[in-house]
């Protein structure tokens, strides 16, 4: 096997030399390959000369076959012998490059992972992250959580509905006297000014009566996301089966006590702040990591091939796919109901893709750089912290896994050691406020 090599950026070029007899073994196997697909009168099909059909169908009939057979098994020796070689794309075959003088020319072209030269990583100051202070204001609005969360609904049966009111309802909608789909439900919940319904649907509720059932005519906006139904006008029989109004308990001693450990409203509060603030204070170290992290990828610019980022906005794609699917939808049903386009998506993901494929190989790299390996041990502590999470028995857990699977824990104690040195050589300083003049 001959062949020369040519790199311009992210492409090699593979270009080979094959003599007359090579190219006839791969001639021949593609006859063997495809000859049981013509029939010839007079030889039984499957059996007829190779001759004979090159003669019939013309004497390029299994060329194709053979050159493709060709190119894949010289590109894999190439392969083998040029181990630093790190194809990033399938390989294609340049139409232009075949030559048949003296034997068979052609050359393979490919993607190749790109050529990084590491910028600055260490010794790098990263603006500090001052967290933010709890305020009063805060605790309020914890607290306002805790009380939604805990609050109990009381079911009224001596006015009408009114604004803020939970409904249990039955609903028929019909355009034109004809039901259309999604627009029935039985003992469906709704909140009276929560706007979750077509514009103008709750407030015709307003005045309704437990157990009334009366029509409201409401009009799609035009831009619904069933195409047939926007700008139609509809009208719902509805039937209001209950009503509910929400009771929030009480802020008191006995309130902090159902809801917690203390005796007392302000030992809570005092435990929410303290919480808070630990909640403030890890935001900022991972808003510290995040800066450290964009600056050194920042620090090492590289040309990423078009095919590295199209396979990582394929896995976002799969990704949303596997979403839609747990929830009962697929993806055409998305596209139908949101009118956006395959490219459309993939146009959505391509930056957080290209950041993506650019730290990755940033960080692949400085792991080389460093020899960063993980410990055996790190890797058996890190599975038992995920046997852990999921309250599976380690030995169970362990058993579970496919051989395949280590390499993800692999992964994580290998990002893990690669950030630690990172925090580690280098410095986070909170920037220093500029001296006031005198006067000011």
């Amino acid at each position: 096997m001959k062949y020369t090599q040519k790199r311009e950026k992210n492409t090699l070029t593979v270009t080979f030399k094959v003599t007359q007899e090579e190219w006839a073994g791969f001639d021949t196997r593609a006859y063997e390959q495809n000859r049981h697909k013509y029939s010839v009168p007079g030889f039984r099909k499957g059996h007829v000369p190779k001759n004979v059909l090159e003669s019939r169908y013309g004497r390029g009939l299994f060329l194709e076959d053979a050159l493709y057979m060709c190119a894949q098994e010289y590109y894999n020796l190439f392969l083998d012998k040029n181990k630093e070689v790190t194809p990033v794309s399938r390989p294609t075959i340049d139409d232009k490059s075949v030559k048949f003088e003296n034997g068979v020319t052609f050359a393979v072209v490919v993607a190749v992972r790109p050529e990084i030269t590491l910028g600055a990583y260490k010794g790098l100051t990263i603006e500090k992250t001052v967290p933010k202070k709890v305020k009063a204001a805060d605790v309020d609005a914890e607290l306002a959580q805790v009380r939604e969360r805990n609050a109990r609904f009381i079911e009224v049966t001596d006015r009408p509905v009114k604004e803020g009111d939970q409904l249990n309802i039955d609903y028929c909608g019909k355009v034109d006297g004809v039901a259309f789909e999604g627009g029935t439900a039985e003992k469906q919940t709704l909140t009276i000014g929560s706007h979750t319904f077509i514009p103008g649907f709750e407030e015709q509720l307003v005045g309704f009566n437990v157990g009334e059932t009366k029509d409201i005519t409401v009009t799609f906006p035009d831009d619904y996301h069933a195409e047939d139904l926007q700008g139609k006008t509809a009208v719902f029989t509805v039937t209001i089966n209950g009503i509910t109004v929400k009771e929030l308990p009480e802020l008191d001693d006995e309130f902090a006590k159902d809801v917690s450990e203390f005796s007392t409203l302000k030992e809570y509060k005092e435990d929410i702040k303290r919480i808070l603030t630990e909640r403030n204070v890890k935001e900022a170290e991972r808003e510290d990591e995040n800066k450290l992290i964009e600056t050194v990828v920042t620090n090492t610019p590289i040309d990423i091939p078009e095919a590295m980022i199209d396979e990582q906005i394929d896995q976002y794609v799969d990704d949303f796919e596997y979403q839609l699917k747990s929830s009962g939808l697929n993806i055409e049903s998305y596209f139908k109901y949101t009118g956006q386009t395959m490219e459309q998506l993939r146009g959505e993901y391509r930056d957080r893709a290209e950041k993506a494929v650019h730290m990755r190989l940033v960080f692949e790299e400085i792991v080389k750089a460093e020899n960063i390996t993980p410990s055996e041990e790190a890797v058996e502590a890190k599975i038992k912290e995920y046997a852990e999470q999921s309250k599976t028995p380690y030995e169970q857990f362990k058993e579970q896994l496919h051989p395949s699977d280590r390499y993800y824990f692999e992964n994580q104690v290998v990002t893990e050691l690669l950030l630690k040195l990172l925090k580690e050589q280098n410095t986070f300083a909170v920037k220093e406020k500029p001296a006031k003049k005198k006067g000011e």
